[in-house]
């Protein structure tokens, strides 16, 4: 409340919030849960589909699906799949940036608004290009939350928990892939692939109106300004001699308009020079550039796999159900992969260096697993090798983002987070979709695609080995640019305070 700081003394104390930090991180695994599900449920053959095929005997099989319906050939299928990546890239920078001027739960809101309508497009496509334009708009939507959701969760965790908090962050990654898989298969088989795009737009929809109704929390290392005054001032008199005087208010009202663009002019130049100045510092920090390219190397493995990995299988193995056989030893990989590497940060002491080493060993250890899956010829055999493999690869979420949230100040996390999803997909997920599916149009062998493919991993081991090797410090606690000073500190008070022995969470305030 506005008037709490000049309150009497007699007041009531507050009473604990219900919205605690376990049940932020609740609400935002959820989230991040949803939007992998959409990346699970376009790769699945339900919505997926496939085109139509003719045997030896001359029995034709009709296409379905988005690529049947849309009669995409692999390359355009691959393509579709990274659409997304171009409003990501766009928008990353862009709400990273504003967090420093607007406040980083009502972006996150704005943008989940965006996602919600996008994904309900996708359901109303027509045709190639239309569905690639819903599917950009869906890359802008997670924009705001992906590189905003993880400061937050990094800002409440328990000291001693911080990486076993983002490891239940990130375990959604694969895990709502996975169901994705099982969820676009059902729907798409049971009903039309469009209705699944539809469901995920009903889901996300509460949580997009939560972002602007619930009270916004602030985040370590920025200050926000209270909206100026002078502005309600002028609104104020508008209103007041608006029936006696309309002609010269409307002038006044459109030379006040004019006056403030041309004021907003050197703000947007200030926003625009700072921009330049943390990507500066960002690049310059070789801690922060080494996680990121072994990331890079990894998602570019990562990526393929959650895109081709039914298709492959269902060629290479004559799988019956290969959604629901990826489905679920992606989801129990995932779960207990990425639970397993946060906690073992955790306990190791979670360092940067330790991070590395965590990364760069289960990595090359994983990627030999997965390499001699490929070479199996026994369905079963290869189920058990390549979930031993894919345990070890999960392992890498929470300690490759803990580098990307503590290699930099707190004021630069926002921006830190998107540049770095950003390179994994442009450089990443992004290229290695369609580039595989080239691969596969030339050497017509899913079993030689997939091995080339799962090499790559080794060079993400090995950048991420260097990094061992890399002065570290962790700047959590490092002052930074946009906190106030210490007479002002009173209004940043965190609305989720949970103290690190465990103490309840109570809203602030002011």
């Amino acid at each position: 409340m506005a008037g709490a700081s000049s309150s009497s003394s007699e007041d009531p104390p507050p009473t604990p919030s219900w919205f605690t930090p376990k049940r932020l991180l609740v609400m935002f695994c959820v989230i991040n849960m949803l939007n992998y599900v959409d990346r699970g449920a376009i790769a699945s053959n339900g919505v997926n589909g496939s085109l139509s095929s003719c045997d030896d005997k001359g029995i034709c099989t009709p296409g379905g699906g988005i690529q049947g319906d849309f009669k995409l050939s692999n390359f355009q299928d691959g393509v579709l799949s990274s659409a997304f990546m171009v409003g990501l890239l766009v928008a990353s920078p862009i709400f990273a940036s504003s967090a420093k001027s607007h406040n980083p739960f009502r972006l996150i809101g704005i943008g989940l608004s965006v996602w919600t309508f996008a994904t309900a497009g996708c359901g109303i496509s027509v045709d190639f290009w239309s569905i690639a334009i819903c599917r950009m708009l869906v890359g802008v939507g997670e924009a705001s939350f992906i590189s905003l959701a993880a400061p937050f969760i990094d800002d409440n965790a328990p000291v001693a928990q911080k990486t076993a908090w983002l490891a239940i962050f990130y375990m959604c990654i694969p895990t709502g892939t996975a169901l994705g898989y099982v969820y676009g298969g059902f729907v798409g088989s049971t009903f039309n692939w469009r209705f699944a795009f539809w469901g995920e737009a009903l889901l996300m929809l509460p949580f997009a109106i939560l972002g602007f109704v619930m009270k916004p929390l602030p985040l370590k290392g920025f200050a926000h300004a209270e909206p100026r005054r002078g502005s309600k001032s002028i609104e104020t008199i508008a209103s007041v001699t608006e029936d006696s005087e309309p002609l010269y208010m409307n002038t006044r009202q459109a030379s006040d308009r004019l006056c403030n663009w041309f004021k907003g002019v050197p703000d947007m130049l200030h926003q625009l020079s700072q921009f330049s100045k943390d990507m500066t510092v960002l690049l310059l920090n070789k801690v922060y550039v080494v996680n990121v390219l072994g990331y890079i190397s990894y998602n570019f493995v990562i990526g393929a796999y959650s895109y081709w990995g039914p298709k492959a299988g269902y060629n290479i193995y004559h799988m019956s159900n290969p959604d629901i056989i990826f489905g679920v030893v992606t989801i129990i990989c995932g779960i207990f992969g990425t639970l397993a590497g946060g906690f073992i940060l955790d306990h190791m002491n979670a360092t940067i260096s330790n991070a590395f080493k965590l990364l760069s060993g289960a990595t090359f250890v994983g990627a030999i697993f997965c390499l001699s899956a490929f070479c199996l010829r026994s369905l079963y055999g290869f189920i058990v090798i390549f979930s031993v493999g894919e345990l070890l690869i999960f392992a890498t979420q929470a300690p490759v983002n803990y580098v990307c949230l503590h290699s930099v100040k707190p004021d630069l996390r926002p921006l830190s987070m998107a540049i770095s999803t950003v390179s994994i997909h442009v450089f990443g997920d992004v290229p290695s979709s369609p580039l595989v599916g080239v691969l596969q149009d030339n050497i017509n062998s899913w079993r030689k695609t997939a091995l080339i493919l799962t090499a790559v991993l080794f060079v993400a081991a090995g950048i991420w080995f260097l990094g061992v090797f890399q002065h570290s410090v962790d700047m959590f606690n490092e002052d930074s640019e946009n906190q106030l000073p210490r007479n002002g500190k009173a209004s940043l008070e965190p609305l989720l305070e949970e103290s690190r022995e465990g103490m309840p969470a109570k809203f602030s305030e002011d």
